[in-house]
């Protein structure tokens, strides 16, 4: 049976921004801002646990294998409870949920206990980006919900460096500081702070066909917008019938409109994942076992991720005035020059340089994925499709460690830096032959609710 719905999409679209989203962008930066201080977090340590605890590089490969095997569990999870519990509710218990994992993780007594904890805050950290990411896409105007996402992980991306460089304070400090990495990537849970301040995504309920409460919500963002802006919001375009869904299902994904994009974004993640994580993941390791110093090694790293939050800012800037398609088509590219050049230098300065390069183009190419994905699939099918194709390139992962792992012991340091150079070739190939272009959507989409967004 079709229900006239309460015409979310079209009224979310013509609104200006306002408090409601500025709060909301600072809430999602804040989570982003621990979950990327918590996602390397083995990374920056495990140097320091190669020499407390006998660690090898073996040994370093399949804890951050199992590491990507919970990420995969916690994306294709999001996308279910987003689905079931709603964005705000899902958003929340993700972010609970890798904050008590990291602070667990501090009181590790081996190996084995380490890996678990890093398995259930891996969980979390994947489910939580998933569900952020949809929360923004759908509570945010089309015409600028790019330039938000990526603003998001401008401020969110700042966790990498800040943990870098703490981490470089406190790791070298004696045996037991290293546990104070994880502590800090425990302080997510300072996320409830924000609670209060959201609201649920009025496009969840429609779909869910309480209309009542999508109305109820879309009239107080409307009457906060007016009041703010001191000016009547223009008309939106008419609502259209629907049929109401609760819960997508899995074999949702087996139509073709959804099945193409969820195998495009699967190439996406999946090439971004094994680029990113094989460069970000091994790199203090294998720089401290070409030997460089622990100290070093880490103080590099950190100060290679400072071009990390001008690279989402960079994203910003270009996200909404071209096409998606081929500005990660770029940035790709640029990625596999830059990591490439990183791996077959030794020098101190150019380590750094190249490094600095490949943390700027690699998250501003996260951002732009951010914005992308949600936008190939309809409200119906968002969750899920993007849930399990973030989650398939996550899970891709747990054997891009053992492959780089088997690549430096029986090739060498600048074979690892081949084969990611060559993976994030493969993913802006693909996007370049097969990824649907939205900005005319994007275009349709602001005509539709008759003004867009502005900022």
């Amino acid at each position: 049976m079709l229900t006239v719905n309460a015409n979310a999409r079209n009224r979310l679209d013509r609104l200006p921004i306002s408090r409601f989203h500025r709060m909301t962008l600072l809430a999602v930066s804040f989570a982003y801002f621990f979950e990327f201080a918590d996602i390397n977090s083995f990374a920056i340590t495990a140097p320091r646990l190669v020499k407390l605890w006998g660690v090898t590089v073996s040994q370093i490969a399949y804890v951050t294998s199992l590491s990507f095997v919970g990420m995969f569990i916690g994306s294709v999870a999001a996308g279910r409870l987003a689905d079931r519990w709603g964005r705000k509710r899902a958003l929340t218990a993700t972010t609970l949920f890798f904050s008590v994992s990291s602070l667990a993780a501090v009181f590790s007594w081996n190996l084995v206990s380490l890996s678990a904890f890093r398995i259930l805050t891996s969980a979390g950290l994947s489910a939580m980006t998933v569900v952020a990411v949809i929360y923004v896409a759908e509570v945010f105007p089309a015409a600028v919900r790019g330039k938000y996402q990526a603003y998001a992980i401008v401020i969110g991306i700042c966790g990498t460096p800040v943990t870098n460089f703490v981490a470089s304070a406190v790791v070298p400090l004696n045996d037991w500081s290293w546990r104070l990495v994880y502590l800090w990537g425990a302080l997510g849970v300072l996320y409830l702070f924000f609670l209060p301040k959201l609201r649920e995504s009025p496009r969840w309920y429609e779909s869910r066909g309480d209309h009542a409460a999508a109305d109820r919500v879309l009239r107080e963002l409307e009457a906060e917008a007016t009041a703010q802006s001191g000016r009547p919001l223009p008309e939106p375009a008419p609502p259209v019938a629907e049929p109401p869904r609760i819960t997508a299902p899995l074999k949702l994904l087996t139509q073709r409109r959804y099945l193409l994009p969820t195998l495009l974004l699967t190439v996406l993640w999946v090439t971004q994942t094994i680029g990113f994580f094989g460069y970000s993941s091994w790199a203090p390791t294998l720089l401290a076992q070409q030997g460089f110093s622990v100290e070093k090694s880490v103080f590099y790293v950190a100060l290679t991720t400072v071009g990390a939050p001008l690279g989402s800012y960079l994203a910003a800037l270009v996200t909404d005035r071209f096409e998606r398609k081929w500005c990660l088509v770029v940035f790709g590219t640029v990625i596999a020059v830059c990591g490439l050049l990183y791996g077959l230098t030794f020098n101190p300065v150019l380590i750094v340089v190249f490094g600095f390069l490949v943390n700027l183009f690699e998250r501003g190419y996260t951002a732009l994925g951010y914005a992308y994905s949600p936008e190939l699939f309809d409200t119906a099918g968002r969750s899920l499709g993007t849930g399990v194709s973030y989650g398939l390139g996550r899970l891709s992962n747990a054997f891009g460690p053992l492959i780089i792992a088997a690549l430096y012991n029986t090739s060498g340091y600048r074979s690892v830096f081949i084969f990611i150079a060559a993976t994030w070739l493969v993913g802006a190939m693909v996007l370049a032959a097969f990824g649907p272009r939205t900005m005319r959507r994007r275009l349709l989409e602001k005509e539709a609710a008759g003004v867009g967004g502005t900022a």
